[in-house]
């Protein structure tokens, strides 16, 4: 009779151009939520209606700088922990933080009738966003600081 091992095998290594692209995926997001947030956060709103962000007189102050402000966390909680492996599990939870903001922005320019001109980049992030949550929970975590 022969043995079987029940040991348990380490897990694959991710592929290496899936974890390239998921960099990419997290330095792109992490600029581009993280220029919206310090812009939606402390500039006052009519500068950024003047930069193209036509909304912002119209909303209430406080949502304005609670949006920029997820932004921002988004865009540091997007990289930081995969970066430095402490509580790597926050990346994943800051794509779906994006996903959130992405459906409810969506949302609201369909509300406003300005889905042509938003409806594009909206969608861009939002694929951008479900590809790094489903890329660092499911196919390439990052494991913790051993």
């Amino acid at each position: 009779m022969s043995e079987h091992t029940t040991a348990a095998k380490p897990a694959p290594a991710p592929n290496r151009v899936l974890t390239i692209c998921l960099w990419s995926a997290q330095v792109t997001l992490a600029g581009i939520f993280g220029m919206a947030g310090v812009s939606k956060s402390f500039l006052p709103p009519p500068d950024l209606v003047a930069m193209g962000v036509n909304y912002a007189t119209e909303l209430p102050e406080w949502l304005l700088r609670f949006i920029g402000a997820s932004e921002l966390l988004g865009a540091i909680g997007i990289i930081l922990p995969a970066l430095t492996r402490i509580l790597p599990r926050l990346t994943p939870l800051a794509a779906l933080g994006f996903v959130t903001i992405q459906v409810l922005a969506i949302g609201f320019h369909a509300a406003r009738g300005d889905l042509a001109m938003s409806l594009p980049f909206n969608l861009a992030l939002l694929g951008l966003s479900l590809f790094v949550l489903w890329g660092r929970w499911f196919k390439a975590p990052i494991a913790p600081r051993g």
